[in-house]
């Protein structure tokens, strides 16, 4: 199901984000998103290499 918002949907979000959490804490709210972005970043990243590795190890024993 896929979501379609609009930039009116987008605005409404971005309003009541920022009555909900005030001016003061949005670029702290905005820090902790990216973090944890990247940290899922790097994780999903040292998995797939951490495949990779197993099937290289896996060819040379063969």
């Amino acid at each position: 199901m896929p979501f379609n918002i609009g930039i009116g949907g987008l605005l409404l979000i971005l309003v009541v984000v920022l009555l909900l959490f005030g001016p003061s804490k949005l670029p702290e709210l905005g820090r902790a998103v990216g973090r944890t972005l990247t940290e899922f970043k790097e994780s999903t990243r040292g998995l797939t290499s951490g495949d990779k590795e197993e099937e290289n190890k896996e060819e040379k024993k063969s």
